[in-house]
């Protein structure tokens, strides 16, 4: 009988035990301090290194918002080897050499487009190799034609891979001579832009510092008058901090999410044009994905400020690292502010964030992604 009745005191007593616990965290989670520890714990232990191997087709950083130059192609090796010369001439504070490179940049592009034209012109029935011999022949004709020294430069610009034909494109925009009024291309103004270190052309060629802005969607949800869709709290203060970077850095803005055709909508209203767009993306691992896929397309881009809350910030930075892309975090505020006790349901929101964070961390690092497409 004494057995039975110590077997279940101890029984009650570990009862109480987890009682006594569970009633401790549950008054935990209403305050301000459980969310802290865990942003504490993410960001002391998430990864962020970036992924050398993904960085490499980054890491050129030849970000532009209005071209869809395919990496590797003759205009996008071009484009990198002018914010390289760009970026030289820039650290000299030579106005006059800025508009030079700009004058041959603009030479070198249109006689690119216009090689590309003569081979897009072949007929495609034709065997390769008669059809690269009269497409060699017809250049060459064309280009002793014209007789200049243009033409001679272009002509000469194999294509045994990529950094030799940069190299080549680096000689011609560093020693091809151009008339004096095509150096006006480019005026004082960016001279001056340049010396104060804001002209977002050459500073993207630096690989410190940040190429783009790049906001995470947070949800949608219905307008007042329940008909029209709008983004929702979440996603309305990421936008706020986005247009606060926007004034302070003028660098293109990517939207990533499927929020992002309205979240193009509210900064169109606000005076901030977003021409990048990733609405493909469903969850954070894909938002990753897409954007780097995005900004490789439009030409690298190795370093960006991300803009996310601060729950999400660790766990949306080791996705984009492994993506090879470092992320400067821009932490926008959530929706409800912790407060010391009292109300303390706001507190709980955070709580509830932050548990998410945490438990979908731990799965992506020991058990991988699974609900991640490859392309979008």
């Amino acid at each position: 009988m004494a057995d039975k009745q110590h077997w279940m005191i101890g029984i009650v007593r570990i009862a109480a035990v987890l009682f006594a616990l569970i009633a401790c965290l549950t008054v935990l989670v209403y305050t301000p301090f459980y969310s802290k520890f865990v942003i504490f714990l993410l960001n002391r232990f998430v990864p962020v290194e970036v992924n050398t191997v993904a960085a490499r087709s980054q890491q050129m950083a030849a970000l532009s918002e209005h071209d869809d130059l395919e990496p590797g192609s003759d205009l996008w090796v071009a484009r990198q080897a002018y914010l390289k010369v760009m970026q030289e001439a820039a650290r000299k504070q030579d106005a006059a050499s800025l508009n030079i490179i700009q004058a041959r940049y603009d030479l070198l592009q249109s006689e690119i487009k216009r090689n590309q034209d003569h081979e897009d012109a072949l007929q495609p029935d034709q065997q390769i190799e008669r059809v690269l011999k009269h497409k060699k022949h017809e250049l060459r004709e064309e280009l002793e034609a014209d007789n200049t020294k243009l033409a001679s430069e272009i002509a000469n610009l194999d294509m045994p891979d990529n950094l030799a034909l940069m190299d080549k494109y680096i000689h011609f925009l560093k020693t091809f001579p151009v008339d004096a009024s095509a150096s006006e291309v480019v005026n004082q103004q960016m001279y001056k832009e340049l010396k104060q270190g804001n002209n977002s052309e050459t500073r993207r060629t630096d690989a410190t510092q940040p190429s783009a802005i790049v906001v995470l969607g947070g949800g949608l949800t219905l307008a007042p008058n329940r008909k029209d869709i709008v983004v929702n709290n979440y996603t309305r203060l990421r936008l706020e901090k986005t247009l606060e970077l926007e004034k302070k850095n003028h660098l293109p803005i990517v939207l990533s999410g499927v929020e992002a055709p309205y979240m193009q909508v509210w900064l169109n209203q606000h005076g901030v044009s977003a021409t990048l767009l990733e609405n493909r993306s469903m969850n954070t691992c894909e938002n990753s994905r897409f954007s780097s896929l995005l900004l490789q397309k439009k030409g690298g881009a190795p370093k960006v400020m991300l803009v996310t809350d601060e729950y999400h910030m660790p766990r949306t930075r080791r996705l984009f690292a492994m993506n090879g892309i470092a992320t400067i975090p821009v932490n926008a505020p959530m929706p409800t502010s912790l407060t010391t006790w009292k109300p303390s349901v706001q507190n709980y929101d955070h709580s509830r964030r932050a548990n998410y964070e945490l438990l979908a961390t731990i799965r992506d690092v020991v058990f991988g992604v699974s609900d991640c497409r490859e392309v979008p």
